[in-house]
């Protein structure tokens, strides 16, 4: 498909979400306003227009342009999907949310968070709501969306339900059978760490992604819709303590190998309470982690 249609396709989906803002009856704003809500040109827009007035979405007569009625999804165009996927979306929207460029109780602009993103407005909205029951964005009384923020209060709830999810995995994978996939992923992980030991002086910035692997693979076990969807977000926002903090990374990391090495050694022997054990430890200290990188950056 040519650029320039798949640009008509979004342009003119864009003011379909334009025009769901409007009562029926509404004026329409002239080409010129249109095609700065588009960011197109006067001849895109006139295109656009025609579909409108073509599928009965407006009335159009010279400069006079109304809302006939409320657009549906059956008046959108499909537009060759060359987006980023939901997957990717959240994750840049956490990287643009917890790299601090955007304080807590901050409104949020669909529309300039969609042309930001370069995703259609009814998809933006789409991952909004469906953000919101994560705490970090929330509905506005008048409409519209609030950015919760990531704050120390909202760190320390997280490090809660973590663990209870966590903990509850590893006293999963302690009783699962010896054919099981986590045992040959735990020794490759054993082995993994064993080596980043041995060049911890000057590959210690390796273990953020070891670590990521290690939590993956340990919830991994647990096979649960729930859990899976809560997972995603407190994998992102764990492993970015590691780019807000650099102050002691070598030590810390070092340190978080030994108590990562001990939670295999407690599965690897079905020991549940001495695996218990140790996963608590661990995530005591990531929760101190990731509450000192909270101080770090003045939001603890």
């Amino acid at each position: 498909m040519a650029r320039s249609d798949t640009r008509f396709r979004e342009a003119y989906n864009q003011l379909l979400d334009y025009c769901e803002a409007l009562p029926p009856g509404a004026s329409v704003p002239s080409e010129k306003d249109l095609g700065d809500v588009a960011d197109v040109s006067r001849t895109v827009v006139r295109r656009c227009l025609a579909r409108l007035q073509e599928r009965g979405v407006i009335s159009w007569e010279g400069r006079e342009k109304r809302l006939l009625r409320p657009p549906t999804r059956e008046d959108r165009i499909e537009v060759p999907d060359s987006r980023p996927s939901s997957d990717d979306l959240e994750q840049r929207f956490l990287d643009w949310v917890l790299r601090f460029d955007v304080p807590a109780d901050t409104p949020l602009s669909v529309a300039e968070l969609s042309r930001m993103f370069a995703v259609p407005q009814h998809e933006l909205k789409e991952f909004l709501a469906g953000l919101s029951r994560f705490g970090l964005v929330a509905r506005r009384r008048q409409g519209g969306w609030t950015l919760r923020g990531f704050t120390k209060e909202f760190a320390i709830e997280l490090s809660e339900f973590r663990s209870v999810l966590e903990l509850h995995a590893v006293r999963v994978a302690a009783e699962m059978p010896v054919d099981h996939h986590i045992w040959p992923r735990l020794a490759r992980l054993r082995a993994a760490h064993e080596d980043l030991r041995e060049r911890i002086d000057a590959d210690f910035h390796e273990f953020s992604k070891l670590d990521e692997s290690f939590h993956q693979v340990i919830n991994s076990v647990v096979r649960n819709r729930f859990v899976e969807e809560f997972q995603k977000v407190i994998s992102l926002i764990f492993h970015y303590h590691y780019m807000w903090d650099k102050a002691e990374e070598k030590v810390r990391n070092a340190a978080a190998i030994e108590e990562h090495l001990a939670i295999i050694d407690a599965l690897e022997a079905r020991d549940a309470a001495e695996a218990h054990t140790a996963a608590e430890r661990h995530l005591r200290t990531s929760k101190t982690t990731l509450l000192s990188s909270l101080r770090y950056h003045e939001l603890g």
